[in-house]
């Protein structure tokens, strides 16, 4: 019995050391509820551009699904609110969605997640009961198709069902869901998924009617008269985004549960809004996400699990004009559709994704003629004698595995070291320059300055090789090569 509770404990560690190991991600929401959306290769290329690693799509949209191929990009894909009561009513329908919507795009397409509708228990609360059943016909089918390791299942739910979320120490769920939540919670935790967390500091603050002052849900200094704490423990909150992750947490504990990570998978602040949303405002976005995205990969969690990293996807990545409401609902977005920013924001204390750099790069063209970028990187990499070895295996460059990825690093690195002797980006067409640093992860370029490319990741050969299967350098491969490695090392020590 003591070893049982001992090895418990120990890989409820584990799995909170792999998350701290492999380091927090800011990704962003991709809506398509907008006049002119861009082609989905200009969608792809937009993310590439700015080193956007994580993306989450509200449906399985087969066009941006295949044009994420070969990105390197983690890719959760949605089942639409419209979509669960079929899915939760059959498991052959789920089975379907599966093998039509997950598996006919891997490994090419590195989809890590399915989110189960959005809001269901206060969108559409009818379809409550088939919800859970939805995640488990879901997970089965992944099972069967030996793809559950890559996808995790979930469902992302508003701060809406936690009636009272402070104290954080005092929040429980709504107890009208009390079964079908207790029925989620057994199935993150049996199948080792995540609690999904659509919190909006936005609404906290204006819906509060003054309760709380702006700066803590923009993330700004509070002055001593204006300190945050939860009466119960003593706990210091410096913004409500981390007073509403815990407020979560509390209320998982509530069911006696515990080791179900949070991930949030929308949070961000309209840049305009009517006359009526004074708080909506191009200076207050710009504020709440970059000192987010700050506050995300400082690589802490909230209070009461400090050593929990918060995984964040902003909302959102374009201005979707299309949706009904007011002002402000149109317009949460980062980017216009042309590509330029609504505002810049940085992605970490170093770079930003949406600024420019002193240093021009030279990168392959998205859709070039693969053959001539095959030839235009042997040519770099032999006759141009540039640096190729960060590109081969095991090495930090590795992946993403495509020839546009190779490319790329092998034109930059011998452009950096020719272009002031004549060297040219060109490379029969295939090449372009940017000021965007290409950088990602560990992989650094040639004339890059940043130490750190704000993803948080380690490099991946620090975890040993990795599978072509799993996708991207934060495979789950990795993840249990290294939870496993620990576990024989505890059983060693308890032997």
């Amino acid at each position: 019995m003591v070893l049982g509770k001992w090895l418990g404990s120990f890989l409820l560690l584990l799995v909170r050391f792999s998350m701290n190991a492999l380091g927090a991600y800011v990704g962003i929401n991709i809506g398509t509820n907008i006049s002119n959306m861009p082609p989905a290769s200009d969608v792809v290329a937009i993310l590439k551009a700015n080193q956007i690693t994580h993306v989450r799509l509200y449906d399985a949209d087969a066009h941006l699904l295949k044009a994420l191929g070969n990105s390197g990009i983690e890719v959760m894909v949605g089942v639409t609110n419209e979509e669960v009561l079929g899915v939760g009513e059959s498991a052959s329908t789920a089975a379907a969605w599966v093998n039509k919507n997950v598996a006919a795009y891997l490994p090419a397409t590195n989809i890590t997640a399915i989110a189960v509708g959005s809001e269901v228990l206060t969108s559409i609360p009818n379809a409550a009961s088939v919800l859970v059943p939805a995640l488990t016909y879901l997970q089965k089918a992944l099972v069967a198709a030996n793809i559950n390791f890559q996808v995790k299942v979930s469902t992302p739910q508003s701060m809406d069902i936690v009636p009272r979320p402070f104290p954080p120490s005092t929040a429980t769920f709504n107890s009208s869901w009390n079964s079908t939540i207790y029925q989620l919670l057994q199935f993150l935790k049996n199948t080792k998924s995540f609690y999904m967390l659509n919190a909006y500091p936005y609404y906290g603050y204006t819906n509060g009617d003054g309760i709380f002052p702006l700066e803590y849900a923009l993330f700004q200094p509070l002055s001593a008269v204006k300190q945050i704490v939860d009466p119960n423990n003593l706990f210091h909150y410096s913004s409500m985004f981390d007073a509403m992750v815990d407020a979560v947490y509390y209320s998982i504990e509530a069911y006696n549960i515990s080791g179900i990570p949070i991930v949030v998978t929308e949070t961000g602040w309209p840049w305009l809004g009517g006359t009526n949303e004074r708080d909506a405002t191009v200076d207050n976005a710009e504020t709440f996400n970059d000192n987010l995205v700050r506050r995300v990969l400082n690589d802490s969690g909230p209070p009461s699990q400090s050593d929990i990293p918060i995984n964040t996807y902003i909302y959102e990545l374009f201005n979707e004009d299309k949706r009904p409401g007011p002002v402000s609902e149109k317009n949460w977005g980062i980017f216009f559709t042309n590509g330029s920013a609504v505002y810049p924001l940085s992605m970490s204390t170093s770079d930003q994704i949406t600024g420019n750099s002193s240093v021009t790069f030279c990168v392959a063209r998205q859709n070039a003629d693969s053959d001539k970028l095959r030839d235009g990187l042997n040519w770099a990499c032999g006759q141009g004698h540039a640096n190729c070895s960060p590109i081969q295996q095991r090495q930090p460059c590795y992946f993403p595995d495509s020839l546009q990825n190779h490319a790329s690093y092998a034109y930059n690195d011998y452009y950096q070291r020719m272009h002031s002797v004549g060297g040219t980006c060109d490379f029969s067409g295939t090449a372009m320059t940017t000021t965007v640093d290409p950088s990602y992860r560990s992989c650094k370029f040639t004339g890059s300055s940043n130490s750190s490319n704000g993803v948080g990741f380690l490099p991946t050969e620090a975890f040993g090789p990795i599978s072509p299967q799993g996708g991207s350098p934060s495979l789950q491969v990795s993840r249990f090569q290294c939870l496993v490695s620990a576990i024989c090392l505890a059983l060693v020590l308890l032997c």
